[in-house]
């Protein structure tokens, strides 16, 4: 028989799901869980494309086709896929640089474990 998760919502209810462990609390709420449910985050949001990508690949899919249709003027489409790469390599920067400070918390986050472990070992010698 599964318990219920004694954990709060953040509406206020009590959780509905199911205790996955010892201390009544499901993944979730178990604040032991904490950097597994933020490491999976990550993934899930690196995992999603981009909606301005798919959006623009699908405008300069049309483009290509109302071109080719004769539609768009050729060098009204060379104007508008110029402007589409730059836009493109604005968001290539923008990932770059959201990937670097992901990156730089990390290492962060790691030298701080490490300087605490660190500062155990010293304690335990002493």
């Amino acid at each position: 028989m599964n318990r219920q998760c004694s954990g709060i919502t953040r509406e206020g209810a009590r959780c509905a799901r199911s205790v996955e462990g010892p201390n009544g609390l499901c993944w979730l709420h178990d604040p032991t869980r904490l950097e597994e449910r933020k490491r999976a985050a990550s993934k899930a949001g690196k995992s999603k494309p981009n909606r301005e990508l798919i959006e623009i690949k699908q405008r300069l899919s049309d483009l290509a086709t109302d071109v080719l249709d004769g539609n768009v003027d050729r060098s009204d489409a060379g104007v508008v896929s110029q402007v589409y790469n730059v836009l493109l390599r604005a968001i290539s920067t923008e990932l770059k640089v959201q990937e670097q400070l992901e990156l730089q918390q990390r290492l962060e986050e790691l030298e701080a474990a490490l300087e605490a472990q660190e500062k155990r070992g010293q304690h335990r010698g002493a």
